[in-house]
């Protein structure tokens, strides 16, 4: 299972939504995404290609250990009765709205209720505070930044708060 160009996956919501609608891709583009050299089991660790895969349940049986696993196990989506469908979708809006999203709202476009939305939003945005999303790397492009100088008076303690005092910065 290698990983697919950047050129096959999804740039805007309505492709995100039409390429994750399908469960068989979604499992597929995950399980790519965490185990690039093939499935571990969560449970003995044990690394092996030749793990057998259930297509009807979409799940993994370790050879070694005979214990079943998803793609969900150790991830955000674990414990979640909610499809990959629905939670890819999800990330891809969190963290392309600029200003932010809310439950209501993601609720809303993914056509589940707001409680549901709420428990994604909650999740996602937890998975991104600690770190668990890797960090960019390589050449990023960011489109509109905004970087706030704060002028510090000569003794070190920060001018007064009037417009004319705040400054901006010009990043390119």
């Amino acid at each position: 299972m290698g990983m697919e160009s950047p050129a096959k996956q999804p740039k805007t919501l309505l492709e995100a939504v039409r390429y994750f609608s399908d469960l068989d891709v979604a499992t597929e583009y995950v399980a790519r995404l965490r185990w690039p050299d093939g499935p571990v089991c969560p449970r003995c660790g044990v690394l092996d290609e030749k793990h057998y895969y259930l297509k009807t349940r979409r799940v993994w049986k370790c050879r070694a250990c005979k214990k079943q696993f998803s793609v969900k196990v150790g991830t955000i989506f674990e414990d979640s009765p909610l499809g990959l469908d629905k939670w890819l979708p999800a990330v891809w809006l969190i963290a392309n709205c600029k200003n932010g999203i809310s439950s209501y709202e993601l609720a809303k476009d993914l056509g589940v209720t707001q409680k549901t939305g709420w428990f994604m939003l909650h999740r996602i945005r937890l998975a991104m505070q600690t770190g668990t999303f890797e960090k960019l790397s390589g050449q990023v492009e960011a489109d509109e930044t905004f970087i706030w100088v704060c002028p510090v008076s000569t003794d070190g303690l920060p001018l007064s708060h009037s417009v004319s005092s705040h400054s901006s910065l010009l990043v390119i």
